[in-house]
């Protein structure tokens, strides 16, 4: 069984709670949201490059993530997580958007759910997802933090708000 390591990071949004399973990272919490895992409870190269990297996107200097990941759930959930991680950086999709890229149009609630249980946020651009009247809709670091990552990204809508 592969080992669990976690460390929890400083960052605009607050501490952040990233989880690595053996190689992968495999979840990203955000404070108020945080498991029973050890806090720096062991080396982990995955983690130093998540650190490192979220670093770089916080500061502005990163657009895309290069990490092995490992996020659990249903095929649904996978191919829904994959579609959220081709959103370019700065560019929003609406839950219909993803439903029909993944040529299903009615399953837009099904997005919804799939993209509320994103374990990798940030990392799988889930904030990149808003409302099809351009509104910000939910975000497990809650609202404050989606529209602080649409701004880094210079992308928050405009109207809709």
């Amino acid at each position: 069984m592969p080992t669990t390591t976690a460390r929890v990071i400083g960052s605009p949004l607050g501490p952040l709670q990233l989880v690595a399973t053996g190689s992968h990272l495999s979840a990203i919490h955000f404070s108020d949201r945080h498991r029973s895992y050890a806090q720096d409870n062991g080396a982990s190269a995955v983690l130093e490059r998540a650190s490192l990297q979220l670093a770089e996107y916080f500061a502005g200097q990163r657009r895309t993530f290069d990490l092995p990941l490992a996020a659990w759930g249903t095929a649904f959930q996978q191919a829904v997580w994959q579609t959220l991680r081709e959103i370019p950086w700065g560019e929003l999709r609406s839950y219909r958007d993803i439903a029909c890229a993944l040529q299903n149009p009615r399953a837009v609630r099904a997005v919804g759910a799939a993209n509320g249980r994103n374990p990798l946020p940030i990392v799988v651009p889930c904030h990149r997802v808003i409302g099809a009247n351009g509104s910000l809709t939910g975000f497990a670091g809650g609202l404050e933090a989606k529209r602080l990552l649409l701004e880094l990204e210079g992308s928050l809508p405009t109207h809709g708000r």
